[in-house]
């Protein structure tokens, strides 16, 4: 058994309004499967599929106060290309970003609420991956958590260091999935997180009971009225474990 990437949850005080601006930035379509809830996928795309991690926005009421721990990376093919983007992105209303990153060759910007994304300079290893080069999560342990996810789900470790680790998709297409190791620790729920979820015919209930055995725990909140479940990673990120489909 395993589970699969299939796309990134983020918080939105107006989903429609951020989720319109995601869409112009990825070059994706726009659907809902209902209030509250905006989608985004490539067009034409046959979802679950790992070349692409798909981005749902969901309706919540309270404002971002702290830098998320999940972020995206776009990929750019020149330098050109990069510049491009960025007066693309500024133009649909996001803004330049001062996380302490100082002198460095990619841009970080922040979405109309605030959320941060980089936008990276040309990287040979990003050519294939599509708009969104990498997802990329905060940690203070990047081997433990190379080490959870890739026994959570089905995805090849491509380096793991004590600063840095990096997973892709078993089928070698689509994002990769990046841990970073950096000193500030998770302090409040996370407005964006990874949604997982089993193959097709496979027992959600053993899923769940599998990823609690790795290290998965649970946040502590009322699941009474969701279908699906919410999870944490060994840092204390929460995720959601999806129906297969």
């Amino acid at each position: 058994m395993a589970t699969r990437l299939v796309q990134i949850n983020m918080k939105a005080q107006d989903d429609s309004v951020l989720g319109r601006f995601w869409a112009e930035a990825l070059g994706w379509g726009v659907d809902s499967e209902g209030p509250g809830v905006t989608n985004l996928e490539p067009v034409g795309f046959a979802y679950p599929d790992p070349a692409a991690v798909c981005v749902d926005l969901v309706a919540r009421p309270e404002p971002k106060t702290v830098k998320n721990r999940v972020h995206l990376d776009l990929a750019t093919h020149s330098t050109a290309h990069q510049a491009e983007l960025v007066a693309g992105l500024k133009d649909l209303g996001a803004t330049l970003a001062d996380v302490g990153q100082g002198d460095v060759p990619w841009t970080v910007m922040a979405d109309p609420e605030g959320n941060e994304f980089c936008v990276l300079e040309p990287r040979p290893i990003y050519q294939d991956t599509g708009p969104i080069a990498a997802v990329v999560v905060d940690c203070t342990d990047p081997r433990g958590m190379a080490r959870f996810w890739g026994q959570a789900m089905d995805w090849t470790p491509h380096e793991v260091t004590d600063d840095h680790a990096v997973m892709r998709s078993s089928q070698g297409v689509g994002p990769y999935l990046e841990f970073v190791r950096t000193p500030d620790t998770k302090t409040v729920w996370n407005r964006v997180h990874l949604d997982v979820a089993p193959y097709p015919g496979d027992d959600l209930a053993a899923e769940e009971a599998r990823l609690r055995a790795l290290g998965a725990t649970d946040p502590g909140i009322d699941q009474s009225a969701i279908s699906w479940t919410v999870l944490a990673d060994p840092e204390g990120n929460e995720f959601c474990l999806l129906t297969p489909r």
